[in-house]
């Protein structure tokens, strides 16, 4: 049996790590104590605490497993609301280090970066591993930031293996509704709603959308490939190009109803390229029958329609 520690296990990709973890046999980890995000000195101790807390039931399992995918941060996001998510990351780290969980049985560490943002300013037809990165952003900055912070854990020599995770355009059903992003869930939002999708980019955008449980699967399946001591940075993608214009027709055929659509200018327009289409070089752990876009909108679509029903019932 491995014991799993999701960090931001209710956030859209950590919900997904849980439940594929879950069916996969593992035990799932949760503090005693609820993480206080916007009080960094509380928050310093309460990690460590449930590092402490984490190597007593590591001790009763075959191997530990702790996957990163905490955050509010996106594209939008300044360097200020950035700075604790990465003020913890490092206090993860350094206390899984000075702990005994190295030594104890066989773990891995995996961090949810951002592909999306970190090549955000490459032009280049297809972008992988060897790729050089183009950030445009503080968060991206701050994804960089966290990058570092797991390259010097690897640096130190523990028998642990770690697993940089670049993903691209996640989407699925429960993705938070104040964030700055997913325009997926906002179209379904909309339709469901019957009020005209905003779209702020040209129809001709070209993206990588990936289920977050389909990322979740590569995640896991690409970290458990790696021996101890291995730190690897893989791109978390579907690797199928999809347009904004293929999005609206893939709502229109499943909604089958026509589909209000104003367009207009942000300020975020900029901060993202017109193509972007990814591949990962990794031979091992590759992506697996993937979702298609019909049916990952066809279930944001019902989720949505489910939440609003619902809401209408109070």
């Amino acid at each position: 049996m491995t014991l799993d520690w999701v960090i931001g296990g209710g956030g859209l990709l950590g919900a997904a790590l849980v439940r594929s973890l879950q069916a996969r046999g593992g035990a799932r980890f949760l503090p005693a104590d609820r993480f206080s995000w916007t009080e960094p000195e509380r928050l310093v101790g309460q990690i460590r605490a449930a590092v402490a807390e984490f190597e007593q039931q590591a001790r009763h399992a075959d191997a530990w497993n702790i996957y990163w995918a905490a955050g509010v941060g996106a594209m939008g996001s300044t360097a200020a609301e950035l700075a604790n998510e990465t003020l913890a990351w490092g206090e993860l780290l350094n206390a899984v280090s000075d702990s005994g969980l190295p030594s104890l049985r066989p773990g891995h560490i995996g961090l949810a970066s951002s592909a999306g943002a970190i090549y955000a300013g490459l032009r280049a037809d297809v972008i992988d591993e060897n790729c050089d990165i183009a950030p445009t952003t503080p968060y991206a900055e701050a994804k960089l930031a966290q990058e570092r912070l797991l390259a010097d854990f690897c640096s130190r020599g523990l028998p642990v293996a770690a697993l940089t995770a670049r993903i691209s355009t996640l989407y699925g059903t429960g993705q938070a509704r104040g964030k700055r992003q997913g325009l997926i869930s906002h179209m379904a939002r909309s339709i469901v709603r019957n009020r005209p999708i905003q779209i702020f980019v040209p129809f001709d955008t070209v993206r990588d959308y990936i289920t977050a449980e389909d990322a979740a699967e590569l995640i896991i399946d690409s970290l458990r490939t790696l021996p101890p001591g291995v730190g690897r940075m893989r791109i978390v993608a579907a690797e199928r190009p999809t347009s904004i214009a293929e999005i609206v027709a893939t709502f229109r055929r499943v909604a089958r109803r026509p589909v209000l659509i104003a367009t207009s200018a942000s300020q975020l327009s900029s901060l993202y390229l017109r193509r972007v289409q990814f591949r990962s070089i990794w031979e091992t752990a590759r992506p697996a029958s993937s979702t298609s876009l019909a049916v990952g909108v066809a279930q944001v679509l019902a989720a949505e329609r489910l939440a609003h029903a619902g809401g209408l019932q109070r």
